[in-house]
């Protein structure tokens, strides 16, 4: 039963994945199940990224001006009734050190797949335990995701 999920969940990730290639879809079913297998194992591997399409994210320092700008613009629309900027907890997790703590493909894949990471993902269930609360679907996109990820280095103070 265990690899029956598994193996939906790599196909969920497989089929919704943005930089997927006309080339992947006309794959032989054979390759396709290979492809698929090699994702769940990615999964496996690497539980520090998070589940959801963010699989690789690129830092660039100095921090990107107007993404952190973006980002702050978002937080305060969708985030800041229930995150404060500081350690302390509202409704969820405060931000501080966030960035020190999780992946930052974790980050945008909790933003971006809560309900999925909340069902999922040992880490985001710990953080509900905490806060007893589930974090709703704002629909951030991934590219606002990543605006609001540097918002959030740009919190921690990274330079």
């Amino acid at each position: 039963m265990k690899h029956v999920l598994l193996m939906g969940l790599a196909a969920l990730l497989f089929s919704c994945a943005p930089d997927r290639s006309k080339k992947n879809a006309e794959e032989s079913p054979d390759q396709a199940q290979s492809t698929t297998k090699s994702a769940v194992e990615e999964v496996i591997a690497n539980p520090t990224k998070g589940i959801g399409a963010v699989k690789s994210v690129t830092l660039k320092s100095p921090l990107e001006k107007e993404r952190v700008d973006r980002g702050s613009a978002i937080y305060e629309m969708k985030c800041q009734a229930c995150h404060k900027l500081t350690t302390e907890r509202l409704v969820g997790p405060g931000w501080k050190d966030v960035t020190q703590r999780r992946h930052p493909e974790w980050i945008m894949n909790m933003i971006t797949n809560v309900d999925v990471m909340l069902e999922k993902d040992n880490e985001a269930q710990k953080m509900l335990e905490l806060c007893l609360v589930r974090m709703p679907n704002q629909n951030i996109s991934i590219g606002d995701a990543r605006d609001v990820l540097e918002f959030m280095r740009n919190n921690d103070g990274q330079k």
